[in-house]
This record gives C-alpha cells, sequence and structure tokens, in this order.
C-alpha cells in the first residue's frame, strides 16, 4: 500500500472534487482517493502497483489537469488570473459600464455608437479575459457534468449573446446587458486572486516548515555539500547560529540547541555527546560533530509535514454531506435558472426580465463557499497547530474533539518526569537540613537514579571519604571523622522506632523511604517519589476551564496516586491500573456515555490510546504511542493538551460558521435572484462577497495562541510540588 499526491488543475467549486473523487476511484488499485480543493492536491492511497500515470489519466479523463508536485511552487494548483489581466479587464468593464449606464456619456455617430463601444469592449472581457470559465465549461460539457465555471460561462455569455441580437435587430425596447456580462466577468476574476492570495496564507505553516531545511551541510573535512545527498552515518559540522542539517546524534561538543520547530517554545535544550538532535533546529552557540541517523523523508520535520499534510486531505463528517449536497447544486441550479426564465414568460412578463431573472440565478446560484468552508478551516486550523507543536491527523479528529467531556491522564511519564526527586525530609527529634546536607554529600559519588536524586536536593560543599557502595542496601561514606550511612534499614544497627514509624507511612504511600544516619544509627527518613511535571498543573487547570472532567489512571498504591492527584487537582484518581487495564478502564468510561480522550506516552499507553474517542500521545514517548494517537503534542508540555483541544473546537466553530452562512446565502439568494429583486450584478457581487467571507473567516485561526498557562496563573495554585522538612 502506498500514498501518491498529485497536484489537479482547474478545480473551481466542491462539484469538481466531487467528478475527480469518482473518476480516481474508479481505477483498479485504488483504496481510497481524496481531493482538497482549498489546497488544489489530491492524496491517493492505493496498491503499490498503480502507476502515477494511471492515477493522472483519470484526473484528465475527468476534464482535468494533473502533475505530480514539484516542490512549493505546486503548495496550490489553481493559480490565480494576473493581477495586470484582472485590472485591464477592469478598466475595460469600466468603461462599459459608464457608457451604458450614464446617459451623459453615450453619443450616436448617426448609430448607436456608445452601444457598439460597448459590445466590443463587453465582448472582449466576456469571451478574451473569461475565456477560462467559458473553456472549462465545454470541457466538462463533454464530459456531461456542471461546475461553477458552466454557471459563470452560460450567464456571462447568455447577456452577450442577449444583447447583441437586440442591437443588431433593433428590438424595440429590448434591454442591453452588455455590462452585467463584463462586471461578473471582471467581479470574478478579482475574486478569484483575493481568494487565492487568502488561500495562499493558510499554507504559511507548512511553507515555514519547509524552509527551515538548511541547504547545505559541512562534512568533518570542511567539504560542503547538499543536505540531499547526506546519508546514514555521515558526519557533519554545525558551528554556532547554523542550522542542523539532519537527524543526528551529537559525537562530539558541547552546545545549546533551539528545538522550537518541534515543540512550539523557544526554550534551548541543552545537548552533549551522545544526545540525539534534531534536522533543521539552530545550534546556538557551541560547535558540534553530528553523525546523521535519518535523512530526506525520513527525518522527525519530513514526518510532521507529511502528517499535517494528510490531515489536510482527510474530510471531516459533515464536509462529506456538504459535498454530497454540492454535488446536485450546479444541475439543480441550472434547473432553477431554466424554470424561472419559463415561469416569467408564462406569466406575461417581458423576455428582458425574464431573462435578467433567469441569469441572476446561475450567478448567485455558484456553490464557491460551500466548496471552501470545510476545507480551508482545515487547512489554516492543522497548519497553525503544527506551528505551537500540536499534530493533529485529521478532520474527524476536529469534529470528535468537540464532543469530549473526559480527559484521562496516564501518570508515569506522561503527568510525572520518570525522574525521581527529594519531596520530604522526616527526622524525628534532629535537624532535618544538616540530615539532608549529610545524605547528598555521600550520594554524590552515586550513579543510581535515587541517589542522583538526593545528591540534587541539597548544596554539597562537605570532604567525603571513604565511599562504599552496597548494592541493593546503600552507601556509606565518612565526612568529618563521622561515618555516615544512607539507604534502607538492613544498612543500620539501630533503627529508633519513630523512624522505622516513618519509613513504613512513606511505604504504605508508594514512595520509596530511604534512611539516612551516623554511626549505624537511623536519624531521618528521605522520601523520593517521581516528580510530578511543571506543566501538570496547568495542563489540568486549562483542560477544567474548558469544562473537561480529569481521570489519572497509575498502577500506584492508592494513598501515592491520590497525593498526586489532590496536588495537580484531577476530579478522579483510579489506582492500582496496571497495563492491560488501562483499557479497559478507558472502555468502562464510554460504557457510562461518556467521550473520552486519553494523554499517554509510553509503548503500554498504545491500547488505551486505540481505545479512547480520541488519543492524544506526547511526543517525547514511544513511536508506538505516537502512531496510535490521533493527535499528538510534540514536546513534554501537557499544558498543551488544552491547546490542542481548545484549537480543534475553534477550527469545528469556525467550520460550522462557514458551512451555515454558505447555505443562508444560496437558500435566501437563489429565491431573491428568481423573483426578480436581485439584478445580476448584485448577483455576482453577492457570490464573491460569500467566497471571501469563508476565507476571511478561516484565516482567523491563524491567530490562535496559546491560553492555558495563562488560565491556569489566573487560577493562582502553585506548579510544582515542594520539598517538605519535619523534624
Amino acid at each position: 500500500m502506498r500514498r501518491a499526491t498529485l497536484v489537479v488543475d482547474g478545480m473551481t467549486c466542491s462539484a469538481c472534487v466531487s467528478r475527480i473523487e469518482r473518476s480516481l476511484n474508479a481505477v483498479d488499485g485504488v483504496v481510497e482517493a481524496r481531493v482538497n480543493y482549498a489546497s488544489g492536491r489530491a492524496s491517493v492511497a492505493c496498491n503499490e502497483d498503480v502507476a502515477d500515470s494511471e492515477l493522472r489519466a483519470a484526473v484528465v479523463n475527468a476534464g482535468y489537469g494533473a502533475r505530480l508536485p514539484r516542490g512549493l511552487e505546486d503548495e496550490l494548483a489553481a493559480r490565480p488570473p494576473e493581477l495586470k489581466r484582472v485590472a485591464i479587464s477592469a478598466l475595460m468593464g469600466a468603461v462599459v459600464l459608464l457608457v451604458t449606464m450614464v446617459d451623459a456619456l453615450s453619443f450616436d455617430l448617426g448609430f448607436s455608437a456608445s452601444d457598439w463601444l460597448a459590445a466590443v469592449l463587453s465582448a472582449a472581457v466576456v469571451f478574451w479575459f473569461g475565456w477560462g470559465f467559458h473553456h472549462r465549461a465545454w470541457k466538462q460539457l463533454h464530459h456531461r457534468t456542471a461546475t461553477m465555471d458552466t454557471l459563470i460561462s452560460v450567464g456571462t455569455a447568455a447577456s452577450w449573446v442577449w444583447s447583441t441580437v437586440v442591437l443588431v435587430a433593433q428590438i424595440g425596447d429590448g434591454h442591453l446587458y452588455f455590462e452585467t456580462g463584463s462586471v461578473i466577468v471582471v467581479l470574478v476574476l478579482l475574486g478569484r486572486h483575493l481568494e487565492y492570495q487568502a488561500r495562499r496564507r493558510s499554507g504559511d505553516a507548512l511553507r515555514a516548515m519547509a524552509e527551515l531545511v538548511a541547504p547545505m551541510a559541512r562534512l568533518e573535512d570542511g567539504t560542503d555539500v547538499p543536505v540531499t545527498s547526506l546519508e546514514v552515518g555521515n558526519r557533519f559540522v554545525v558551528r554556532p547560529g547554523e542550522k542542523i542539517a539532519t537527524d543526528g546524534v551529537v559525537v562530539d561538543g558541547h552546545s545549546a540547541v533551539d528545538i522550537s520547530l518541534v515543540t512550539g517554545e523557544p526554550v534551548p535544550v541543552e545537548v552533549a555527546p551522545g544526545d540525539a538532535v534534531l534536522g533543521a533546529s539552530v545550534n546556538a552557540n557551541g560547535s558540534l560533530v553530528v553523525e546523521a541517523t535519518k535523512v530526506g523523508t525520513d527525518t522527525v520535520l519530513a514526518g510532521i509535514m507529511r502528517l499535517v499534510e494528510e490531515a489536510q486531505t482527510n474530510r471531516t463528517r459533515i464536509q462529506r454531506l456538504a459535498d454530497r449536497i454540492s454535488s446536485v447544486f450546479v444541475p439543480s441550479a441550472v434547473v432553477i435558472a431554466v424554470a424561472t426564465l419559463i415561469g416569467w414568460l408564462a406569466a406575461g412578463q417581458p423576455a428582458s426580465e425574464a431573462f435578467t431573472a433567469a441569469v441572476a440565478v446561475l450567478i448567485v446560484a455558484c456553490p464557491c463557499a460551500l466548496g471552501l468552508a470545510t476545507p480551508l478551516a482545515v487547512m489554516v486550523g492543522t497548519g497553525r497547530g503544527s506551528q505551537l507543536g500540536i499534530i493533529i491527523k485529521g478532520g474527524e479528529m476536529l469534529e470528535d474533539t468537540r464532543l469530549l467531556d473526559t480527559v484521562v491522564f496516564d501518570k508515569t511519564g506522561t503527568v510525572t518526569e520518570a525522574r525521581m526527586e527529594v519531596v520530604e525530609v522526616i527526622a524525628p527529634g534532629n535537624d532535618p537540613d544538616a540530615l539532608l546536607a549529610l545524605a547528598a554529600a555521600v550520594e554524590s559519588r552515586s550513579e543510581h537514579p535515587i541517589g542522583r536524586a538526593i545528591a540534587d536536593s541539597a548544596e554539597n560543599g562537605q570532604a567525603v571519604t571513604g565511599f562504599q557502595n552496597h548494592p541493593g542496601v546503600g552507601a556509606v561514606a565518612t565526612i568529618d571523622g563521622i561515618e555516615v550511612l544512607v539507604g534502607k534499614r538492613a544498612l543500620f544497627h539501630q533503627v529508633p522506632e519513630a523512624v522505622d514509624r516513618a519509613a513504613d507511612e512513606v511505604e504504605a504511600m508508594g514512595r520509596v523511604a530511604v534512611l539516612v544516619g551516623r554511626e549505624s544509627v537511623a536519624e531521618a527518613v528521605i522520601t523520593v517519589d517521581d516528580r510530578l511535571r511543571d506543566s501538570a498543573g496547568p495542563a489540568v487547570a486549562g483542560l477544567k476551564s474548558l469544562g473537561l472532567d480529569t481521570v489519572l489512571l497509575t498502577g500506584d498504591h492508592p494513598r501515592r496516586a491520590r497525593a498526586a492527584g489532590d496536588e495537580l487537582g484531577i476530579d478522579r484518581v483510579v489506582p492500582g491500573v496496571g497495563p492491560d487495564g488501562k483499557a479497559d478502564e478507558i472502555a468502562r468510561l464510554q460504557a457510562e456515555g461518556r467521550r473520552v480522550a486519553m494523554v499517554g506516552d509510553g509503548i503500554n499507553d498504545a491500547p488505551a490510546l486505540s481505545q479512547a474517542d480520541i488519543g492524544i500521545a506526547i511526543g517525547t514517548g514511544a513511536d508506538v504511542a505516537t502512531e496510535a494517537a490521533d493527535i499528538t503534542i510534540m514536546s513534554s508540555d501537557l499544558s498543551v493538551v488544552a491547546d490542542a483541544i481548545a484549537l480543534s473546537r475553534r477550527t469545528m466553530n469556525t467550520i460550522r460558521g462557514n458551512l451555515f452562512w454558505a447555505f443562508i446565502y444560496n437558500i435566501a439568494a437563489i429565491p431573491l435572484a428568481a423573483a426578480g429583486i436581485l439584478e445580476p450584478i448584485f448577483a455576482a457581487v453577492a457570490m464573491v462577497a460569500s467566497s471571501l467571507f469563508v476565507v476571511t473567516n478561516s484565516q482567523r485561526l491563524r491567530r490562535f495562541n496559546r491560553s492555558s498557562t495563562r488560565i491556569y496563573r489566573r487560577a493562582g495554585k502553585p506548579a510544582t510540588s515542594s520539598l517538605r522538612l519535619r523534624s
């Protein structure tokens, strides 16, 4: 199975989309074809033996052009008319409008010269500058279909032909419509130009990503080579301020690297030999030597771009409904126009008025806004998400996210950092600060994760001698001539009852109890636990501000789990849940009628992510988790989860608003045109205005900004756990 991408030329409305999809899906070996009107691309899932030439032929047979993508210049296939052509046609159309509408400007040379001037200029506008409409309409006629171009072509050509017949035959009171056809062509050309420019901005996120890639890389021997020629295993040098050419691992040097292109947060990350780095990230200071591990389309950045592109071709359920309506809309509009013409004539009205009403119906019925309403909003929303480190995998996820009412968090590695820290020191009758300092001094020689957590918890300025490590039990060292012991109870000869009881309480909560004492006597208990992420609190507060319930799933002891849940403000804590039980717990919540999102990062989270209505993976976790997820957060910042849901809701609200106004426009305008209330020129203005409204309304999503941290700060809650000392 493979996925092919084609750039499609000639689409003008959603009716084109439906026809191209039908043609592609009819090709043997094609599993599913999706066409995006806003981006001008077709995404085809097909068998390996289906050639690109077969897919292009299917598009051509449907009456459109097709080619393989060549790069950024093919970002939008439907190129707009040149602004110069629009300006010239507008100037000629203005002359036609003036000489036909302003009596003072009309002139007679023994014949109606101003009318003949209008006829000539109008012919140039309608048939020369508007040739694209007629050409595409003729091609569609050969394929027994009709699109927006059909409506424009029939309406403008009929206006000119009717007016010419009236002028040549000198029909008495017959009205001339030269200005109608001219102004309609000018307005539609101008509207398409403005629409294209706005649609192009919707692809800014992807274009900016593509431009992040460094064009050249400097190998260890000083040779500069194109990035496209790099292979896995090549080593290259990255100087301060330069972009890293491709994904790799540092083999020499220390520096700070800005990975904001992935995380959305411009916080440099310290790297040293052995650390992984991402292509297109920026080396802030020191020089690095990097060995390439992924190149070309296998890099993280290329994967992100691929996910965003696929998301932009996926359809929402509401869009599929709109497409079904659009597929019959143009033929219906033609039928209504003909019925309008016959109805007016049957009612004994003048032929000119009947003709005017029919043309107005054809022009106002163009379903441009309906075709743009959903795909353009999805393009802008998913593009903005990628800039914030949020990868939304498809339109249906946007719809499902809007219905969520519960968010479930995995604990270890998701709301915690999977990194131990000292959270409390209990020293009955002793100085907890002094004992913690002694323990930190001893553990400064240790490489054990718990030992490192203790060593990092206090400043160490004491001289340590005679360090001895006792694997599985603890460590012993001498400080200022006194033997200091740090470890389990078995390491000590004497454990006072108060210390023993404190250690029992700590262990009963599922935390790690480390005893510290002098001369074989235990004097204090150091409580060590997995550190909560600084962003976990803002994440929960942000979700609550969106009206969502929160649940914490963990295999921890109930008391330990509840302590974490209380600190974060989580509504419900479910302890003692093993890896196999997470998906079952999600299913139980769904059986209660809840719409559930699951947030996780590990391999054991994949079944739960798949079971949930929406799976949200923390991108720093295992690849299998992100593959199972519907939304991927490309950083460890949990507060972005609330932003992802808020962005999805905003995008869906934009889509629904676009569709509402697109439908209302057609529902209201067609009867007005058929009744003769809406003149053809004003019908063209209304048609163009409806498309521009959809475009500009979708562009508002580009201004979406992160808000969860601000919400959390208003709540006034601490973001991190604090060390507690008890004597």
